[in-house]
C-alpha cells in the first residue's frame, strides 16, 4: 500500500484577469452579462484574478461582497487579488483569496529608496554588443483525433498541431504556436507562458475564445473578422490581429 496520502503535481488551469477600473453594481452586472452572452461556455466555474492596479478610486471604497457575488452569479470564481495592500489585503486574504503582487504600474506602495550621492564624472565608455539571433525551435505535440467538449490538451514547451476539429467547450493550449487542421470551435490559447511571437492557425475560425500571450478575443469580436474561414491570429503592439490565410 502506498504510504503517501497525497501527491503534488503541476498543472495548467485557465484563469482570466479582471482589471477593475471602477465598480457600480448595475454597470458591472450589465457589462459582465454582455461578456457572458458572447461566450457562455467560457463563463462556467472560471477562475478569475481580480486586479486592482488600475482602479480610478481607492480600493477601500469597493463593495467587495457585492463584487464577488456578481462574479459568482455569472460563473466566475474569484481565486486571487492582485495589487491589494495594507488592511484591505489582510481582509481579502482572510476570505481565502491568494494575494498576488502588483506588476509594473500597479498601485501597491513601494518602499522609499534614497538616491546615492552622485559619483565624480568619469569618461564615457561606449560598449557595442553584438547579439546573434537564433531561431527558436520547439518540439511539436500532434493530436490526431477530435478534441471533444470538456477536454483540455496542453502542449508544454511545444507547438500544438491538431489534425481534426476542436469542439465547442474544448480547450487547447500551447507554450508555442497552435495549428488546427479543422474547425476551431472551442478555446485556443497560444503562448500561455508569455511568448508574444506565438500564433494560432486554423482552417475554420469558429472559436469561443482565442488568446495569444494573455491577449484574447471572444466569439462576438471574431465574428466581425474572418469567421468560418481559414485564419491566423497574432500579436502586434499588444493588439491581437485576425487575418485570413
Amino acid at each position: 500500500m502506498n504510504e503517501l496520502c497525497f501527491q503534488l503535481k503541476g498543472t495548467v488551469v485557465t484563469a482570466i484577469v479582471l482589471e477593475l477600473y471602477r465598480f457600480s453594481r448595475d454597470e458591472f452586472a450589465a457589462q459582465l452579462a454582455d461578456k457572458v452572452r458572447q461566450a457562455p461556455m467560457f463563463f462556467q466555474q472560471t477562475p478569475v484574478v481580480m486586479s486592482l492596479e488600475k482602479l480610478e478610486s481607492d480600493a477601500e471604497s469597493i463593495d467587495f461582497d457585492a463584487l464577488f457575488a456578481l462574479c459568482r452569479e455569472f460563473g466566475l470564481r474569484p481565486m486571487a487579488i492582485k495589487g491589494a495592500a495594507g488592511e484591505l489585503a489582510a481582509e481579502l486574504e482572510s476570505r481565502g483569496l491568494a494575494l498576488l503582487p502588483a506588476g509594473n504600474g500597479g498601485r501597491a506602495a513601494m518602499p522609499e529608496v534614497k538616491a546615492p550621492a552622485e559619483p565624480a564624472a568619469e569618461p564615457e565608455v561606449v560598449v557595442r554588443t553584438v547579439v546573434e539571433e537564433k531561431l527558436v525551435q520547439r518540439p511539436s505535440k500532434v493530436v490526431t483525433k477530435p478534441v471533444r467538449s470538456g477536454q483540455q490538451v496542453y502542449a508544454e514547451g511545444a507547438d500544438l498541431i491538431v489534425l481534426a476539429a476542436v469542439s465547442e467547450g474544448a480547450e487547447i493550449l500551447a507554450d508555442g504556436h497552435i495549428h488546427v487542421y479543422g474547425a476551431l470551435r472551442g478555446r485556443a490559447l497560444a503562448g500561455v507562458r508569455g511568448d508574444e511571437n506565438a500564433r494560432i492557425f486554423c482552417q475554420s475560425l469558429e472559436a469561443e475564445l482565442v488568446s495569444v500571450a494573455g491577449n484574447f478575443k471572444l466569439s462576438d469580436a471574431l465574428r466581425e473578422t474572418v469567421w468560418k474561414a481559414p485564419a491566423q491570429l497574432y500579436l502586434k503592439d499588444d493588439t491581437l490581429f485576425v487575418k485570413p490565410l
